[in-house]
């Protein structure tokens, strides 16, 4: 049994050792965001894949119209301005920090009362005098996802909380909407949530980070001296006996050593680790992306405030002085300004696990909502739901289905009042009323978006990388590899256990037969 764990372990972790460096490393660096912002990746160091073509990888998520027929693009790019022709495009991204992902715009609003507002992975931001400037938040986390005015009221949504401020403040000083929960909340939480921050260290905070980044450290460890134990047997069999070949099978006593030591106290960590990472990409993702668990307690879940991490995005229906509010869970409303508790549609349009993409109001009582899984336009009074690219209704098919549409909507913006066009992720513009004004991507543009270090790493993490490899069976790559990880981790751990017991039972032998 010993000789088949030793053998077992060695080649599976030849093979899995690559991969394992890899999401060591990358899950470190994705743990870190913010820290390592301004770092970027030339685009033509990656595959053909990564290069922006048509508009497409997320470059534009939307558009808003300035005074005159000047209008203003943004999304990955950062904020770039045009006339109503589409044919020159100039930067608007001065004063933004060093990195692309520093002038990542999640959202973006113009209003004549309030001026130019835009809102980033990092906070919101107002541009004054031809240069943006940040406007600091009451908040942890400040991720903007929407700004939106009305009336005389700027109000401000992160990914957990709601602020609003006046003209009489200048739009500088912001205080909170307490916002209510759900008529249909349960207290708890989404497994995918849970397995999300636990794979992360999320769920113990900054603290917790650290410790996943030790586990990867572990992971480093336990390959590069695995490395040495497998390669440097062959090296001693090439030297003679002398003082280089003794220091050499020292170092390599010492790299076991220490492989044994991280690898054995470490292992139930890893293995948990590696197994909640397995669940956070399909297929595996798919069986949970609908299931919901009970919060943790004394965890980051465990927060007072019942929309904690689950804003995305946020309208105001004039007509019918509504607020809907888009969720991580579903898409909510507020017929009273946020007093009384939020309520849920009983019908509502698919939206992909990885989250809304477009939200926007189109009539009475009727909206535009796309993510991966496609593009529709929702009618909430009946319930309807029309596919926009079809024109057919919308049948729902479960929660077991697949995250990700023929179409992934990443953007969408109206030109004019008779041109609409969408922003596929990997295919760029597609019309959907009306002809396309947009040129190809200017240099200007492309030239200056290059990838950040952070959405690097986040391919090589999700297994995206090997997309121009395998086609669409890189898919495969993060569950594989983690069934393998988990095969060497176990079969390491057996290995180690049956060979130390091994070595008391003999000591103890020898000891009782030297007592007679």
């Amino acid at each position: 049994m010993l000789a088949f764990f030793r053998k077992s372990h060695k080649w599976f972790s030849l093979a899995a050792t690559l991969f394992i460096l890899l999401f060591a490393v990358s899950g470190i660096i994705l743990n870190h965001r913010e820290q390592l912002s301004g770092v970027d990746v030339s685009r033509k160091l990656l595959p053909p894949g990564y290069r922006y073509n048509n508009w497409n990888l997320a470059a534009v998520k939307g558009s808003v119209k300035a005074g005159g027929d000047t209008v203003m693009l943004y999304g990955n790019i950062g904020v770039w301005f045009t006339k109503g022709s589409y044919r020159e495009f100039h930067d608007l991204n001065a004063g933004f920090p060093a990195g692309t992902d520093n002038r990542k715009i999640n959202t973006l609003c113009w209003s004549p009362v309030s001026g130019l507002h835009a809102g980033t992975l990092f906070g919101l931001w107002r541009h004054d005098k031809g240069s943006w400037k940040q406007i600091l938040l009451p908040v942890k986390n400040p991720r903007v996802v929407k700004i939106l005015q009305t009336g005389d009221s700027l109000l401000v949504m992160t990914r957990s909380n709601l602020f609003l401020a006046t003209g009489s403040s200048g739009y500088r000083k912001f205080s909170e909407i307490r916002v209510p929960g759900g008529d249909d909340s349960d207290g708890k939480t989404g497994l995918f949530k849970t397995f999300w921050v636990i794979h992360s260290g999320e769920i113990y905070g900054q603290a917790g980070k650290l410790i996943v980044d030790a586990a990867g450290l572990v992971f480093i460890l336990l390959c590069i001296t695995g490395l040495v134990y497998f390669f440097v047997p062959y090296r001693l069999k090439k030297l003679e006996n002398g003082l280089r070949r003794r220091q050499l099978k020292r170092f390599n006593k010492t790299s076991l050593k220490w492989h044994n030591v991280a690898g054995s106290w470490a292992i139930l960590f890893l293995l948990l680790n590696t197994t909640t990472g397995m669940f956070l990409r399909p297929p595996l993702l798919i069986p949970i992306a609908g299931a919901r668990v009970v919060k943790i307690r004394y965890t980051e879940l465990d927060n007072p405030n019942p929309w904690f991490d689950r804003f995305r995005d946020l309208l105001y229906d004039r007509e019918l002085k509504r607020f809907l509010i888009a969720t991580s869970e579903g898409i909510y409303y507020s017929d009273d300004r946020f007093a009384g508790m939020l309520k849920s549609f009983p019908v509502q349009p698919p939206v992909s696990v990885m989250g809304i993409n477009v939200f926007e109001k189109t009539g009475r009582g009727r909206y535009i909502v796309g993510s991966f899984t496609g593009i529709f336009e929702w009618e909430t009074a009946t319930g309807i739901t029309t596919d926009c690219i079809t024109r057919l209704p919308y049948t729902a098919i479960g929660s077991g289905g697949p995250p990700f549409g023929s179409v992934t909507v990443a953007g969408y913006a109206r030109c004019n009042d008779s041109t609409m066009v969408l922003f596929d992720y990997v295919h760029g513009i597609i019309p959907l009323e009306g002809k396309n004004p947009f040129p190809s991507m200017p240099p200007e543009v492309t030239g200056s978006s290059p990838l950040s270090l952070w959405n690097t790493c986040l391919e090589i993490h999700t297994g995206r990388i090997f997309e121009p490899l395998l086609g669409p069976f890189y898919i495969l790559v993060v569950p594989l590899a983690g069934l393998a990880t988990l095969f060497v981790l176990i079969t390491g751990f057996f290995a180690w256990w049956l060979a130390k017991r091994r070595r008391i039972r003999t000591i103890s032998e020898e000891n009782l037969s030297g007592s007679y």
